[in-house]
């Protein structure tokens, strides 16, 4: 089920993305409304999918993803 949730979510990223670009600075009602019901619902899944999720511990995992965050950190402050 997590996994499931997990795609949801995805999807709902780049609706709320898309959405974000149209709304043209927040001054279309439609897409703007698009944009914040889908963000909050893709944070939402996103966030049940990391609590239920069958995915144990570990400090190398953390410490894995703590390295993704900050390349990506990194690549940003860089560009």
């Amino acid at each position: 089920m997590s996994w499931l949730v997990l795609l949801l979510s995805g999807v709902l990223e780049a609706l709320w993305a898309i959405s974000l670009g149209k709304s043209e600075g927040f001054s279309r009602p439609t897409p703007t409304a698009t944009f914040f019901v889908a963000l909050v619902l893709s944070m939402a899944g996103l966030a049940y999918a990391m609590l239920s999720g069958d995915e144990s511990f570990s400090v190398v995992k953390v410490l894995l993803l703590v390295g993704i965050v900050g390349c990506v950190i990194g690549l940003k402050v860089l560009h």
